[in-house]
């Protein structure tokens, strides 16, 4: 569903409704004739859209984290903020960059339309940048033939499956965070699609190496083997991008994760 085209066409319905009252609808009325009600919640509801449509289309826009693929960092059932300016301004709907703002930055969490279904929003950290040498072998992470800071810490108990995960602390562009390994995880890519650029990938028994093309992210899980991401279904392209996640808000299950973003 497109929340945002959905909302973007209340808001030209409620608009037009209390333009046209306001121009000539009320012009023809008595004065002491009550406002129909269409025009009434029409017009009552539209400063109320266009609030919440320009709120969540250039400044923050709420989310919640539907799978496991970035635990421990983000949980199933924690909802987040989004920065929505950190990368540019974008018409909303069409999402086209009218003012440049930055970049994504290697370490950054940023959510983006899924490329193999735009209609779909997929959340993940951005590993590699443009022009970037990215390679993920036998589970350990390189960028440009440097190999990522990597400490190892105390394994992490998943507790809805109540099984362990090796956990390391990776430094990324001078961003900590923490990513999970399974033993029984094999290290090869099993079902990489095909994919735009799919060229500038190698695979091989050890996992994946990628040249991130012009224009393009390479995006990765921290839940490193409970993750589809760029290692399957290729990069992510600057026009799919809908900003930078930044903040924990709620969380049911654990009020405790409340700003716990790291």
């Amino acid at each position: 569903m497109n929340f945002a085209l959905i909302l973007f066409c209340l808001l030209l319905v409620s608009g037009a409704i209390w333009v046209g009252d306001a121009l000539v609808l009320k012009k023809r009325r008595t004065p002491d004739a009550k406002d129909p009600w269409w025009v009434e919640y029409g017009a009552s509801f539209f400063p109320v859209i266009l609030l919440v449509f320009g709120l969540r289309s250039f400044l923050v826009e709420p989310f919640k984290i539907p799978s496991g693929s970035m635990i421990p960092t983000l949980e199933v059932g924690d909802f987040i903020l989004v920065n929505k300016f950190a990368y540019g301004i974008r018409l909303p709907v069409i999402n086209k960059k009218i003012i440049n703002v930055g970049e994504p930055q290697r370490g950054d969490v940023m959510v983006f339309r899924y490329p193999e279904d735009p209609s779909l929003d997929y959340i993940k950290r951005v590993v590699g940048v443009p022009g970037d040498r990215v390679a993920y072998q036998n589970k350990r992470l390189s960028i440009n033939g440097q190999p990522v800071d990597t400490t190892r810490i105390g394994d992490y108990l998943h507790p809805e499956r109540l099984y362990y995960s090796k956990q390391y602390v990776e430094k990324l562009a001078g961003i900590e965070h923490r990513a999970l390994n399974d033993d029984d995880a094999p290290s090869f890519i099993p079902d990489a699609a095909q994919f735009p650029h799919r060229d500038d990938c190698l695979y091989n028994n050890a996992g994946v190496i990628c040249t991130v093309p012009a224009g393009n992210y390479f995006m990765m899980g921290d839940n490193r083997d409970n993750s589809r991401d760029s290692r399957f279904w290729g990069f992510v392209p600057e026009e799919n991008i809908v900003g930078k996640a930044f903040f924990i808000w709620l969380n049911f299950s654990d009020l405790k994760r409340i700003g716990s973003f790291k």
